[in-house]
């Protein structure tokens, strides 16, 4: 499931994608899709609620470039044209389990005034051509952008011969041990 949280924008829809390394492959579901148009609630909290299922399966031998989901927000401006709202991207969590993701998002902003004057009167704003390019650190230091607004994922992760590649995601594991160590802490 997948929430935007967007106060002063209605109307909205999101795209998504994932970014992975060389070593991992998709065996099942879909790599990219975009969800239906949703419109704020009529409660007084002007819910924004995207219900349509994520599923893919991924295969890899070598955690390097541990997968990203990449979201990219779009909208109508005053004009009625659809304009990016946002971009963001988080990885996948690495333990099994139900896992909530707030991702802040952002968008590119013009670089002179001038520019944005323009971009404002064509009903064009700046977008990146490729939005997989955020989940990518290079060439993102030149890019001036402006937060706005946030997107909140709620998903569910299975893995599957993790042990057996070295690798423990045991979150049962990991917080008993921890919440022990703690107290032993304490006790001392």
């Amino acid at each position: 499931e997948i929430r935007p949280n967007f106060p002063e924008f209605d109307d909205l829809y999101c795209k998504y994608c994932f970014v992975y390394g060389q070593d991992w492959a998709p065996t099942s579901g879909l790599e990219e899709g975009i969800s239906q148009i949703t419109s704020k609630s009529a409660d007084v909290q002007h819910n924004l609620v995207w219900n349509f299922p994520i599923d893919i399966t991924f295969k890899s031998t070598n955690p390097f470039g541990w997968p990203q989901i990449v979201i990219s927000v779009y909208g109508p401006d005053v004009f009625g044209n659809d304009v990016v709202r946002g971009y963001g991207a988080v990885h996948v969590p690495f333990t099994p389990g139900r896992h909530k993701r707030t991702i802040p998002m952002f968008v590119p902003e013009s670089t002179s005034k001038l520019q944005k004057l323009t971009s404002w009167f064509m009903g064009r704003r700046p977008e990146y051509t490729d939005p997989k390019l955020i989940a990518q650190g290079e060439g993102r230091e030149v890019t001036r952008v402006r937060s706005q607004g946030f997107v909140t994922l709620l998903l569910n992760v299975v893995t599957k011969d993790m042990k057996k590649l070295g690798y423990d995601t045991s979150t049962l594991d990991m917080q008993t041990s921890s919440v022990i160590d703690m107290s032993e802490g304490i006790l001392k």
